[in-house]
């Protein structure tokens, strides 16, 4: 089973997250998944304008002074404006968290975007959206979300274990799952399980004083704290 050299600290959910979006590119484009950059494309294009704009104009200003050229500063600085804004409308309200967009080798569009909304909690949710091939006739759009704990492909040692995370997604996503099938099946005897937090998971969050909400530990530990209570009111009485 792979695993990455690198090391995270795991209860840090940027880190988690960053590592994980890494991940899912390069496996979708070695199961012969074609690749979109258009939304980074036009992230470019707007960054780089507007810095080509602040540079010349700090060029005329420089050669021919600000009295001289301030009509065009004055053009140049609401165009700068301009572009800033639809810049960040353009990473806000279009391309949203998306990490991947591309066309499965049957034909399909696929279109991931990731987020981790739970600050607290070290889950990775990937909202998925399918469009249909050309060839398909009467096909609908698919749009769903997949929610999974980090520790299902982050080993306590911080390292990230390749295998787990391309099944998660063969097993999840139904185009993934088609381009690769040896994924797609889950291990014999595996049964889907809620999100549980390992030993060493929840000591690295309480050491960062990060506290897990609702995780079958906490639960645990809860129920165990009343016992004691309960067993010492008795002894009292």
């Amino acid at each position: 089973m792979a695993v990455s050299q690198e090391r995270i600290t795991v209860y840090n959910l940027a880190d988690l997250k960053n590592t994980s979006d890494d991940a899912i590119p390069n496996y979708l484009n070695s199961l012969k998944f074609t690749q979109s950059h258009r939304l980074t494309d036009v992230r470019l294009s707007l960054g780089f304008s507007a810095f080509t704009l602040a540079a010349a104009c700090f060029l005329w200003d420089y050669k021919f002074g600000f009295e001289s050229t301030k009509l065009y500063t004055g053009v140049a600085v609401t165009i700068y404006t301009l572009l800033n804004g639809l810049l960040t409308y353009w990473i806000f309200y279009v391309e949203k968290g998306t990490i991947y967009e591309g066309t499965a080798p049957s034909g399909e569009k696929i279109k991931i975007s990731t987020s981790t909304p739970k600050k607290t909690v070290p889950e990775y949710h990937l909202n998925i959206e399918i469009e249909p091939s050309k060839k398909a006739k009467g096909g609908k759009k698919e749009s769903f979300v997949i929610i999974r704990p980090f520790t299902e492909w982050f080993n306590a040692a911080g390292h990230f274990v390749v295998a787990p995370f391309q099944g998660m997604l063969a097993q999840s996503i139904s185009v993934v799952g088609k381009a690769d099938p040896k994924r797609a099946a889950p291990p014999a005897g595996v049964v889907d399980q809620p999100p549980v937090y390992s030993p060493e998971m929840l000591a690295a969050l309480a050491d960062a004083q990060v506290s897990v909400v609702g995780s079958a530990a906490e639960t645990a530990a809860t129920g165990s704290d009343a016992a004691k209570k309960a067993a010492a009111k008795r002894r009292k009485a």
